[in-house]
C-alpha cells in the first residue's frame, strides 16, 4: 500500500530577517543569500503492507510528519521514490481541509468532495459523522467559532467516515477529552479489524505496541530500525533510557560539585509542616549503598530519609508516598501501619524504607515523603513528590501498565469423551 525507497527531503533555512516593508521590497531586487541545507530525512526506506498498521515513533523533530506530508504528496522528496495505493484520508493537523468561514456541514461536503465523493453520498454520511462528532446544536456554525475539541472531532469523525483505504493520524488524538480518545480508537480498531491500512504516530508508546503490526524508529531523519512494533519501541525506550540515565548522573555530578543538592528544601507550595522534625535530605540507594538515578524492575531501592530534631519528639511516624507522573498514587506505606515503632527521636539521624524487589515498571515516578505524630493528624514536615525516580525495564518480559506483578501461568486441555 504505501512504499519508501531511498526517500531523502531537504529544506532551506534562510535566517535573515526582513522586518520593513523596504527590506522585502529591496529584498525582491536582490538575490537572497544561500540558505543553510537541513535534511529532514535521508535515506528513508520501507514497505506497509495491506492491511497492516505501521507506527512511527521518534523523538520531536526526528522526521515522522514529514514522511506523512511525503504519503499525502504535500510534499515531494527531494530524492528517492513514494508509492501510495488507495485513497488516503489525513489527520495530521487540527482541522485540516476545512474552511474556517464554512459551516460544519458544509465542511463536511467540501471534505467529501474532495474525497471524491457526490453531495448525496456525504448527505447519507451526514447524520453519522454529526452524532460520532457530537456538534449537533453547532453544526450549522461557522467553524471559526469552534472550540479545538469541536475541530478535532469533527475532523476525525468526516476522515474516518468517507471509508479511506489508509488512515493516517499524527497526535491528532491529544486534543480530545478521554471519552473521544476512546470513541476515536474504537473506530480506529475497527478499521484496523476491517483489514484497512493505518499509519499511526504517537508519543504514547503502549497505544503504538498495541495497536501497530509494525514500526519504523527515527532519530534526526535516520532510520534506526524497523520490524515488529514490540521490537522496535524496546529499542526506542532503551536508547531514551540511556540518554536519560546519562543526564540524570551529569545532573547529580555537578549538583554535588557545588554542594548543592538537587532538590532545594526552600519554603514552596510543595513542602508543609511546622518543622519542629524536619526531613532535611533524602537519597534514593541501590544495592551497592550509593546515591543512583535510574532504577531497573525487580532491583532493591532504599528510601533514606535523614532527619532533624529540635527537640525530643515521641512516636513519630515517617510515611513515603509513590506516584506515577501522571499524578495515580501507587502506593502509601508508613512506619505505624508496618508495625515498626520509632519511640523518639532527637537530634539527627535517618529512617530507610527498603523495597527489596521493586515491581515498577518503566516510566517516571515521583516520592513523597513525610513525618507526621503519632495520630497522623499533626504533619511535621512533607515534601509532596519533590523526588523523582525513573525505572527501566529492559531486563524484565511486561510491557504494558505500571507494575510488574508475579504470577505463574497454566493450560491444561481437556480429553473429550466420545
Amino acid at each position: 500500500m504505501i512504499e519508501f525507497e531511498q526517500v531523502s527531503k531537504k529544506f532551506t533555512l534562510h535566517k535573515e530577517q526582513r522586518r520593513s516593508i523596504q527590506e522585502r521590497v529591496t529584498g525582491l531586487l536582490r538575490p537572497r543569500a544561500a540558505g543553510e541545507v537541513f535534511w529532514a530525512l535521508r535515506d528513508v526506506s520501507f514497505r506497509v503492507e495491506p492491511g497492516q498498521s505501521l507506527g512511527l515513533v521518534g523523538h520531536n523533530g526526528a522526521g515522522k510528519s514529514t514522511i506523512l506530508k511525503l504519503m499525502t504528496r504535500i510534499l515531494e522528496p527531494s530524492s528517492g521514490s513514494v508509492s501510495t495505493q488507495g485513497r488516503i484520508a489525513a489527520l495530521l493537523e487540527l482541522g485540516s481541509g476545512f474552511h474556517p468561514e464554512l459551516s460544519g456541514r458544509e465542511n463536511v461536503f467540501l471534505y467529501g468532495s474532495l474525497m471524491g465523493f457526490g453531495r448525496r453520498e456525504m448527505q447519507q454520511k451526514l447524520d453519522a459523522i454529526v452524532e460520532f462528532a457530537d456538534i449537533g446544536p453547532f453544526v450549522d456554525t461557522e467553524i471559526k467559532h469552534y472550540s479545538s475539541g469541536m475541530y478535532t472531532r469533527l475532523a476525525f469523525a468526516v476522515a474516518t467516515a468517507v471509508d479511506p483505504d489508509i488512515l493516517i493520524t499524527d497526535e491528532v488524538l491529544a486534543v480530545g477529552d478521554e471519552a473521544f480518545q476512546r470513541k476515536c480508537m474504537e473506530r480506529i480498531y475497527g478499521f484496523r479489524r476491517a483489514g484497512k491500512t493505518i499509519i499511526f504516530v504517537s508519543h504514547a508508546l503502549d497505544v503504538v505496541r498495541s495497536l501497530c503490526d509494525v514500526a519504523v524508529w527515527l532519530d534526526h531523519g535516520v532510520v534506526q530500525a524497523t520490524g515488529p512494533a514490540g521490537q522496535v519501541i524496546d529499542a526506542y525506550l532503551a536508547d531514551v533510557n540511556r540518554d536519560e540515565a546519562l543526564r540524570l548522573e551529569t545532573e547529580r555530578s555537578k549538583a554535588e560539585q557545588i554542594g548543592q543538592p538537587l532538590v532545594e528544601l526552600e519554603e514552596t507550595s510543595f513542602r508543609r509542616g511546622t518543622r519542629e522534625l524536619e526531613i532535611v535530605q533524602v537519597q534514593l540507594l541501590g544495592a551497592d549503598g550509593k546515591e543512583h538515578s535510574v532504577f531497573h524492575t525487580h532491583e532493591p531501592l532504599t528510601i533514606r530519609m535523614h532527619y532533624c530534631a529540635q527537640q525530643a519528639i515521641a512516636g513519630p511516624v515517617f510515611g513515603v508516598g509513590i506516584y506515577h507522573e501522571s499524578g495515580m498514587w501507587l502506593s502509601g506505606p508508613n512506619t505505624a501501619f508496618a508495625n515498626f515503632p520509632i519511640e523518639r527521636v532527637e537530634g539527627s539521624g535517618y529512617v530507610d524504607y527498603t523495597i527489596s524487589d521493586l515491581l515498577l515498571l518503566n516510566g517516571r515516578y515521583q516520592i513523597t515523603v513525610a513525618a507526621v505524630d503519632s495520630t497522623m493528624l499533626h504533619v511535621y514536615d512533607m515534601h509532596d513528590r519533590l523526588y523523582k525516580l525513573t525505572v527501566h525495564s529492559d531486563t524484565v518480559d511486561d510491557k504494558y501498565g505500571m507494575l510488574a506483578m508475579p504470577g505463574r501461568w497454566h493450560w491444561q486441555t481437556r480429553r473429550r469423551d466420545y
